[in-house]
């Protein structure tokens, strides 16, 4: 019998991904959906900045200077953008709201800094990065709202491909795992006899 290789995880992920549900639309949850359009301006931000400080090919070398210019040419409205969350956060959580809102925003930079996705996103950033260089700031929030989900495809269509593997894989554990590693037969491990304390000398 000739055994297929076993399937592997794309990317070179580990085997214990998390995968997010879909809802009836086939869409995942994500910090990026369902948010408001402030929140969705400020995760493009964070976008930038993980990509910034993560993307390091030199394919992706122009996201740096564009993020760069991207604070300094949105600096007015990225403060009004920080206000109107911190209004939003404490419409939620109330006066304790800084905490949770840092919370978030770490969620938000490590679902960004996925290893198995991280040449992807950087790749979409480039792209949206490039877009977004002549946008002006009346025109940024409405940006982000078109350009957040061109980022977030990167993940649905990691953890579709993820999805699979494990199919994949539970398909192949049940064919051909008994197979490549069959199971361990049972020793009997006897006690050593335990000294009576009889010895010569006691």
């Amino acid at each position: 019998m000739v055994i297929p290789p076993k399937p592997k995880a794309p990317n070179g992920a580990s085997d214990n991904i998390a995968v997010p549900p879909a809802d009836a639309n086939g869409l995942r949850q994500s910090l990026n959906r369902n948010i408001s359009s402030a929140q969705m301006v400020w995760n493009l931000r964070s976008a930038y900045n993980v990509a910034a400080l993560n993307c390091n090919a030199p394919v992706h070398a122009d996201i740096l200077p564009r993020y760069k210019a991207f604070l300094t040419t949105h600096n007015k409205v990225l403060n009004a953008i920080n206000k109107r969350l911190d209004v939003e956060f404490k419409a939620k959580y109330g006066a304790k709201f800084i905490a949770p809102r840092e919370a978030y925003i770490t969620q938000v930079y490590n679902h960004y800094a996925l290893p198995p996705t991280l040449s992807d996103f950087c790749d979409a950033v480039m792209a949206v990065s490039r877009d977004g260089a002549a946008v002006k700031s009346a025109d940024l929030e409405a940006f982000a709202v078109r350009s957040l989900p061109n980022i977030e495809v990167v993940f649905d269509d990691f953890y579709r491909r993820y999805e699979v593997y494990r199919t994949d894989l539970a398909i192949w554990q049940a064919q051909y795992g008994s197979l490549v590693n069959p199971p361990q037969q049972a020793v009997k491990i006897t006690a050593a006899p335990v000294p009576d304390g009889t010895a010569a000398g006691h």
